[in-house]
C-alpha cells in the first residue's frame, strides 16, 4: 500500500472511550468500535443489523491479546448471542457496508481470510475455535473482498487493534538487524514504530537477577509459559517473533538483569549502537 489516506471519525456521545463510527474517504466499507459495557447502544445503528464482520477483542496482557474474528447475516443478533458464551471480550469491532452490497457468501469470505492473516501475523492470540473454509467467489467479487480485507486492516489498526500489521517490516538485509551477545546467549532484533522486536531464534540467559525488576521479571515468566521462550540446554529461545515496548526492556529478557538496550544492540553491519545512530541523526530504515 502506497500513500496517504483519509480517516472520520464520528464519536456518538462525544466521548472517546463510548461509540465509534469509522469510515475511510472514498471506501464503502464502515466500522463501528463499542465497549462490551455500552453494546446496548448499538441497537440504535441499523448499520449492525447487515452481513457483516466483526471483532470481539479481549484486554491486553503483558505478551498478548485475545480476538475472535466472526461473521453473520445480522452481526447485531449474532454478538448479542456472545454476550452469554464468551467472557473474555471487552470491545466489539463490527464492519459492514454502507452501500449494503455484502452477502453472506462475501462475509464467509471474508472471515476465512481475517483469520488465515491474523494467524499468520501472530499478533493477537486467536480464540475461534474452528478454521473458517474459503468460499468460492466470482473473479471480480473475489479482487472485491481483497480489498475490503486491505481497508479493513488499516481502519482497525487505526482503531487501535493492530491485528494486521506485522511487528517487524521487513528489513532490507541481515547486516541491517541488529545483535545483543552476552554469557553465552546471542540475540537478534529490530527497533519498529512501536518498539523493539526480537526475532525468532534469538537466545537468551535463564538466570535473572533482582536488579531485573519485578515487571520484567514476570514478562519473561509469561513468555516461557506460553512457550514463545523455550529451554534450550543453559539459554532460552525465541520460537516465535517478540514485541516489547523498548530496546532497555528487549535487552533485559535477554541479560536477565536490568539493561539500557541503546547502548547494548549493536547494528551487525557497522557495530553501531542505537544511541550512536540517533546522535549522528541518522534515520534507521527500520523505524
Amino acid at each position: 500500500m502506497s500513500g496517504g489516506r483519509s480517516i472520520r471519525i464520528y464519536l456518538a456521545t462525544g466521548e472517546v472511550t463510548g461509540v465509534r463510527h469509522a469510515e475511510l474517504v472514498n471506501w464503502t466499507g464502515q466500522a463501528l468500535a463499542c465497549p462490551r459495557t455500552r453494546f446496548d447502544e448499538l441497537e440504535a445503528w441499523e448499520e449492525v443489523r447487515r452481513p457483516g464482520i466483526y471483532f470481539l477483542v479481549g484486554a491486553e496482557g503483558l505478551t498478548e491479546r485475545e480476538v475472535y474474528i466472526g461473521e453473520s447475516e445480522n452481526v447485531l443478533k449474532r454478538i448479542k448471542q456472545h454476550i452469554g458464551q464468551k467472557e473474555f471480550w471487552q470491545e466489539v469491532v463490527i464492519f459492514t457496508s454502507k452501500d449494503e452490497n455484502l452477502t453472506k457468501a462475501h462475509v464467509r469470505y471474508l472471515e476465512h481470510r481475517l483469520v488465515q492473516q491474523a494467524r499468520e501475523i501472530g499478533r493477537y492470540k486467536l480464540v475461534n475455535g474452528n478454521e473458517p473454509a474459503e468460499t468460492p467467489l466470482p473473479r471480480a467479487d473475489k479482487a472485491a473482498m481483497e480489498e475490503f480485507v486491505e481497508n479493513l486492516g488499516v481502519l482497525i489498526g487505526a482503531l487501535g487493534h493492530r491485528i494486521f500489521v506485522p511487528m517487524a517490516r521487513s528489513i532490507g538485509t541481515n547486516e541491517d538487524r541488529f545483535r545483543f551477545q552476552i554469557a553465552g546467549a546471542e540475540a537478534f532484533g529490530a527497533p519498529t514504530d512501536e518498539g523493539f522486536v526480537i526475532f525468532r531464534g534469538s537466545t537468551a540467559r535463564e538466570q535473572c537477577k533482582e536488579s531485573m525488576g519485578s515487571g520484567a521479571f514476570a514478562l519473561k515468566a509469561e513468555l516461557r509459559a506460553q512457550r514463545k521462550l523455550i529451554a534450550d540446554g543453559k539459554l532460552l529461545r525465541f520460537e516465535e517473533d517478540v514485541l516489547f515496548t523498548t530496546p532497555s526492556q528487549a535487552g533485559s529478557m535477554i541479560a536477565g538483569t536490568s539493561c539500557n538496550g541503546r547502548v547494548s544492540w549493536r547494528r551487525l553491519r557497522d557495530g553501531l549502537t542505537l544511541k550512536e545512530i540517533e546522535g549522528a541523526g541518522e534515520v534507521d530504515p527500520n523505524t
